[in-house]
């Protein structure tokens, strides 16, 4: 069977992937020796409990679909630390964050979401593939952004805020929320298409591109806490989204952002890339423009040669005439004068 490998792109991370590939889908843990040493190395482990049964068969066909991204483990109910209570067996537990979690079909549906959704931690530390990958929980993400190298308390008292929230309430919000923290906000800058002011804390919705900020400064846990009812209930506005307004703005920011990255990492470069296929559109927007006024200036031309010609041609007629009157005029003189010596011979 072939695996396509969707991590981030680290040596001990491929590894990682290369391992849990190789192995079994469902690895059994004989021991609590066993269990322990695997507690430790894994921050997130599902774990079946039981014998035989239907329950496990979509244990396994889960396992076999989702192997690429957690382990998958199998015990037995003597196997389980102490702190672990089973209302029935078998059962499908995940442990993280310290603790377990019992999976119920009936709350909590669908086994294959179940996992892709437990497969987190509570809290986790948000870059740009994590928030990739929480795309597929369907999820809303809380995040605090702040700086990590800045120790001041307004960004430890935000952090601090959401891990809070996250570990307190989460049967309140852990079926609609994944909650954690950014380093920077260059990232959810370009996400955001926006400038977000650090510390603060933003909400996203992975699947429309959609987002939401607190009208009110958040102080404490309770002020979170109502943000993110404000959410659930349809009350907080949301912005951004994936319309064809929005669609058109990402192209342009992208543009524009990509232009000046190239301008600040090597400004020759970007004068070539930019300057060159503008001045060749240049030199073809002068050279049509100039070839129009060229043509008018020629027509305004031919139109000079050829009146001067007509009006010759109108002069030369209008002396004809003029003589042929003057001729015709000399003729009825010269009649007139024969006339009247004709009439003197006759007296």
């Amino acid at each position: 069977m072939a695996y396509n490998y969707r991590g981030p792109r680290t040596k001990e991370d491929i590894i990682e992937f290369a391992n849990r590939v190789a192995g079994p889908l469902i690895r059994p843990l004989p021991s609590q020796q066993m269990f322990e040493h695997v507690q430790k190395r894994h921050r997130v482990l599902f774990v079946y409990v039981g014998v035989e049964s239907t329950l496990k068969e979509k244990f396994i066909e889960v396992a076999s679909e989702l192997i690429v991204y957690t382990y998958f483990f199998s015990a037995s109910e003597e196997v389980l630390p102490k702190y672990v209570t089973l209302n029935e067996v078998p059962a499908i537990l995940v442990f993280k964050d310290s603790t377990y979690f019992v999976y119920d079909e009936y709350e909590d549906g669908d086994l294959s979401s179940w996992v892709s959704k437990e497969r987190f931690e509570g809290y986790l530390h948000v870059d740009g593939f994590t928030l990739y990958e929480l795309g597929d929980t369907g999820k809303l993400v809380a995040v605090a952004v702040i700086d990590d190298k800045n120790n001041s308390i307004e960004h430890t008292r935000l952090k601090t805020i959401v891990q809070e929230v996250a570990r307190d309430y989460r049967d309140h919000f852990h079926r609609d929320f994944q909650f954690g923290h950014m380093d920077g906000n260059d990232y959810i800058n370009s996400l955001l298409m926006d400038e977000v002011q650090v510390p603060t804390i933003v909400v996203l919705n992975t699947s429309n591109q959609q987002y939401f900020l607190s009208n009110k400064k958040i102080e404490n846990t309770e002020d979170l806490i109502q943000f993110i009812n404000s959410i659930l209930d349809g009350t907080a506005e949301a912005q951004g989204g994936d319309g064809i307004l929005q669609r058109i703005k990402r192209v342009a920011y992208d543009a524009r952002s990509t232009v000046v990255s190239v301008f600040k990492s090597s400004p020759l470069l970007g004068c070539f890339l930019f300057g060159l296929p503008l001045g060749v559109i240049s030199i073809m927007c002068y050279g049509i423009c100039t070839a129009d006024s060229d043509d008018g200036s020629e027509e305004m031309t031919r139109k000079d040669v050829i009146d001067p010609n007509v009006s010759d041609e109108g002069s030369d007629e209008e002396q004809d005439e003029d003589k042929t009157r003057e001729n015709s005029s000399e003729v009825t003189d010269e009649d007139q004068e024969e006339k009247d010596i004709m009439e003197k011979k006759k007296d």
